[in-house]
Order: structure tokens, then C-alpha cells, then sequence
């Protein structure tokens, strides 16, 4: 999907202004183990969260709107998730610390720049370990591990373990 550099309506703005602002007073000081009460954030900013979901509150979230975790999904401090396109999260997933999914860019050959962004999803039981990076347009196939620091740039299958730049199959789990 391409869009112009200034896609987002205006009511978009101010919903990212809103939990910006609902973040920093409600969000990020809470302490470790109110999961339920970042839960109930997320959930009020259009968010679909499963049962007993991890989500930590040094966690980045663009736009909760956009978040689907299934039951028992985790999101670890400084974990990065820019999602202007849909990010599903399986159950059982785990997204490690200072993981980045990006769902967006930008279109380098047109000299409009325009932003462009695909979903991004995480099947059931994947690990995503610390400082990995998973790029728009991926499915992580059920199972599976990205190694940490590992860059993920297209969709992997199930039952394996990926790791490097750009990312590999390294073994069969």
C-alpha cells in the first residue's frame, strides 16, 4: 500500500497525540507486574488483547489500534513495535528486549518519498530475541526463533531457527 508523506488523517494525529500523552502519565511508569492494567490501556486504545498477555511497560507501541496479541503474548521492555499496518501477535509469542517490528517505509524511487507499510505477523510460539529487527510485509511462521540482532527481511516458515543479516535458516527445530 502506497500512500502520500502526509497519510494520516487528522484524527489519526490526534489519536497518536492522546496515547502519547496516556503513555507517558499511564503507561510507562507502571510498575512491572500490572500487565492487566497496561492490558486495559491498550485495549482502550482499539487494541485486541488475548488472556494474560505480558506487556511491559517500557514497550513502544505506535498505534494500539494496530496490535493484536493472542492469549499469553509478550512484549518485553524497550521492545519496539512501529505499526502504522496491523501487527498479530500469536499466542505464546514473545517479542525480546529492544526487538523492532517496523510495518512501514518509505518508496526511495519516487521523488515523492511516499510512506508505504504491510502488516507483520507473528504465528503461534514464536521467539523473537533481544535487539532483532522484523521488517513490513513478514509472517514469522509458527515456532520458529529469530536469533538476536538478526534482521528479518522476509517471511520465514515454521519450526526453524533464523539468524544474521538478513536473516537465514540456520537449523530445523
Amino acid at each position: 500500500m502506497s500512500e502520500p508523506n502526509d497519510s494520516y488523517s487528522f484524527a489519526n494525529k490526534v489519536a497518536r497525540i492522546i496515547w502519547k500523552a496516556a503513555c507517558l502519565l499511564l503507561f510507562r511508569w507502571s510498575p512491572r507486574p500490572l500487565h492487566a492494567w497496561r492490558t486495559f490501556l491498550l485495549r482502550r486504545f482499539g487494541a485486541e488483547i488475548g488472556t494474560d498477555c505480558h506487556i511491559y511497560g517500557g514497550a513502544r507501541i505506535w498505534a494500539p489500534w494496530n496490535l493484536i496479541c493472542d492469549s499469553r503474548a509478550c512484549i518485553a521492555d524497550e521492545a519496539e513495535i512501529y505499526n502504522p499496518a496491523r501487527v498479530v501477535l500469536g499466542e505464546r509469542s514473545v517479542v525480546s528486549q529492544g526487538a523492532f517490528l517496523c510495518t512501514a517505509s518509505h518508496d526511495y524511487r519516487d521523488e515523492k518519498f511516499p510512506l508505504i507499510h504491510q502488516p507483520i505477523v507473528v504465528e503461534r510460539g514464536v521467539w523473537i530475541a533481544a535487539r532483532a529487527i522484523v521488517l513490513m510485509g513478514v509472517t514469522i511462521g509458527e515456532n520458529s526463533v529469530i536469533g538476536a540482532g538478526s534482521v528479518v527481511t522476509e517471511s520465514v516458515p515454521p519450526n526453524v531457527v533464523c539468524a544474521g543479516n538478513p536473516a537465514r535458516i540456520i537449523k530445523q527445530k
